[in-house]
C-alpha cells in the first residue's frame, strides 16, 4: 500500500509561488470604532451661584491728589499754544464742572448772561402779535425776527433762520395749534414756560438772551463756553466766577431733593485738551497776565 502523500508542504509552496505579492503586502489591521458613552459623575456639593456686583448709583470720580492742577494763567498759556494760528473768535474757552451726584437724580439746568459776551452773533426770533407793544419792545431789544402769522408760516415751510425762539403768552395757543413742536422740538427751539421761553415781558427777556448762554448737567458734568481765545485773563476770570456762582446757587436750590457737590473744574478749548484748575489766578512761576492779552 502506498504511503499517503503529505499535502501541507506542496500546498504552501504552491500558494506562495502563485501569489508572490502576498509576501510584500502586509495585512492592515482594522480596529472597530469605539462607541461613545456619556460619563456621569455624581455631584457631591451644590455649586454656588456667582454673586452679582451691586450697580453704582453715583458717577466714578478721580482722585484729585493724583491730578496736576493749574492756575488760570498757566492753563490759558498752554491752551493758547494748542490754538496757535487760529482765529481768536473761532475757538472758545470751555469750563467743565464735574459733580458728585446721583445718576438718576434731578439735574442742574439754567440760563446765564456772562459779563463778557461769548456769542455776539446770536439770532433771536420772537413770536408776538404783529404791531403790538410787546413786538416793538422785542425788536428794539435786539430780536432779528419778530411777527406772528408770518413767522409761524415760515417755520412750517422749514425756514429756520434763528438760534433762539421766544413766544409771547398770547401767541402760544397759535403755536400749539400749528403743531410747530414737530419741527422745533427736535431742534430744541420749541417755546416752553418751564425753560423761560414763553414770557409776558419780551423786552427784558430778549436783552437777557442776547449774549446769554445755557448750561445743563449731563452725566454728572456741566459744560459751558465762558470766553473767546481773544479774552484777557481778567475777562475770563470774571466769566468763570459768574458761572461758578450761578452754578452753586442752582446746587443749593436742589439740596432738598438731591445732594450735589463740585468735584473738579476743568478749562479747555475747542481744539485743546483740558487742564484742571486749582482756583488760583496765577502761580509763583506763572508768566505775566499781560502777555496773554495780545494775538495768538
Amino acid at each position: 500500500m502506498a504511503a499517503p502523500r503529505s499535502l501541507a508542504a506542496p500546498f504552501s509552496i504552491t500558494r506562495l509561488a502563485a501569489s508572490p505579492r502576498s509576501i510584500l503586502r502586509p495585512e492592515v489591521c482594522r480596529f472597530a470604532t469605539p462607541t461613545y458613552q456619556t460619563i456621569r459623575c455624581a455631584i457631591t456639593s451644590k455649586s454656588q451661584p456667582a454673586k452679582k456686583k451691586k450697580a453704582r448709583n453715583t458717577f466714578r470720580q478721580y482722585d484729585l491728589k493724583l491730578t496736576e492742577q493749574f492756575p488760570l494763567v498757566d492753563a490759558m498759556q498752554y491752551i493758547r499754544a494748542f490754538e496757535v494760528g487760529r482765529n481768536p473768535s473761532s475757538s472758545k474757552y470751555e469750563v467743565h464742572v464735574r459733580l458728585r451726584t446721583l445718576k438718576n437724580g434731578p439735574v442742574v439746568r439754567n440760563r446765564l448772561r456772562l459779563p463778557h459776551s461769548v456769542k455776539t452773533d446770536l439770532r433771536i426770533c420772537v413770536i408776538a402779535p404783529a404791531g403790538s407793544k410787546e413786538a416793538q419792545e422785542a425788536r428794539s431789544a435786539g430780536a432779528t425776527l419778530v411777527g406772528e402769522d408770518e413767522v409761524i408760516k415760515q417755520i412750517q415751510d422749514g425756514v429756520i433762520d434763528f438760534d433762539r425762539l421766544l413766544c409771547h403768552v398770547d401767541s402760544i395757543q397759535k403755536v400749539n395749534k400749528a403743531q410747530l413742536g414737530r419741527i422745533l422740538g427736535p431742534k430744541g427751539l420749541m417755546p416752553n414756560a418751564k425753560t423761560g421761553t414763553v414770557v409776558k415781558d419780551l423786552g427784558p427777556a430778549v436783552r437777557n438772551m442776547v449774549g446769554g448762554s445755557e448750561y445743563r448737567e449731563r452725566l454728572g458734568v456741566v459744560r459751558m463756553a465762558v470766553g473767546q481765545l481773544g479774552f484777557t485773563p481778567a475777562e475770563l476770570q470774571d466769566n468763570i466766577k459768574t458761572f461758578m456762582d450761578a452754578l452753586k446757587k442752582d446746587i443749593v436750590q436742589l439740596q432738598d431733593r438731591v445732594s450735589k457737590e463740585i468735584h473738579e473744574v476743568v478749562l479747555s478749548s475747542t481744539n485743546a485738551p483740558g487742564f484742571t484748575l486749582n482756583g488760583e489766578f496765577k502761580g509763583a512761576n506763572s508768566i505775566s497776565p499781560a502777555l496773554l492779552n495780545g494775538p495768538l
